[in-house]
């Protein structure tokens, strides 16, 4: 895998829970459908938020993205389109949360999802300008093979006194994976979420973020947004439930500050 193809593998990654990893994936992912983009999602968290948040049931696929990795299907096999106009989705199921022992004796355990992807001559990896993989909350196995797999981490952080806290071991595990097994890997950004303007903590929290890890922070931040919380019981990304929402725009812009800031390191 290397950094100058066109297309981009971006695993949504952080070991904490409920920091808003798959709103990101699905939201972030839906921006970039709108602007034309090719976008695959791919779930690896057992609980499979992303599918249900797109609107996808266990009847409508046969087979996930852990058949995928432990070879019980190829890759193709696995996506199914979305109501998201030119985004499909490798949905998740329960077998995942087992997978860090499934994959135990397996060879090249660490790069089941890379193979998988890079199969046919990569003929998924062809098909799609942008694949996010949303991570489970931990630095299992199952991350670690996001990680080989991708090209760059975004790292969400939501807006509280504890953010930080843990973040030191990802960065550590983020330089562990490019140093033995993936040289392409780097971290893309960080994500704020859950921004309340009103909140003097999350004020507070920005800027000790931003002191700590620099320009790797995005400028944009995601507030906290009851549209984007009601989204996912109706089985749509925020941006179709509500597309003039704050949390809506917010990704917009996201999406907006990802490509130019691709756009300027090409450049560069």
């Amino acid at each position: 895998m290397t950094k100058n193809r066109e297309h981009r593998v971006l695993a949504i990654a952080n070991q904490k829970g409920g920091v808003g990893k798959t709103t990101t994936a699905v939201n972030l992912g839906t921006a970039l459908a709108a602007v034309g983009k090719k976008v695959l999602l791919i779930d690896l968290d057992a609980q499979g938020n992303a599918g249900t948040g797109l609107g996808i049931s266990s009847e409508d696929y046969d087979y996930t993205s852990y058949h995928a990795m432990i070879g019980e299907a190829a890759l193709p096999d696995a996506i199914i389109p979305t109501k998201v106009k030119g985004m499909d989705i490798c949905p998740a199921s329960q077998d995942l949360s087992g997978a860090d022992l499934d994959l135990s004796g397996m060879q090249r355990r660490a790069h089941r999802l890379a193979d998988a992807l890079c199969a046919g001559g990569g003929t998924v990896l062809n098909r799609y300008d942008y694949i996010m993989i949303d991570c489970p909350p931990s630095l299992s196995m199952v991350t670690i093979n996001a990680m080989v797999a991708s090209t760059g981490i975004i790292v969400p952080l939501q807006c509280e006194f504890y953010a930080l806290q843990g973040l030191s071991q990802l960065i550590k595990t983020v330089r562990r994976v490019k140093a033995t097994l993936n040289p392409d890997l780097d971290i893309q950004g960080v994500v704020l979420t859950m921004y309340d303007s009103r909140n003097n903590l999350s004020a507070q929290v920005v800027e000790d973020v931003r002191e700590y890890l620099g320009k790797i922070v995005y400028d944009t931040k995601i507030p906290r947004n009851v549209r984007i919380s009601e989204a996912p019981s109706h089985g749509k990304p925020a941006l179709l439930y509500d597309h003039s929402c704050a949390g809506s725009q917010a990704y917009i812009h996201l999406a907006s500050e990802l490509l130019r800031r691709e756009h300027d390191a090409i450049a560069a």
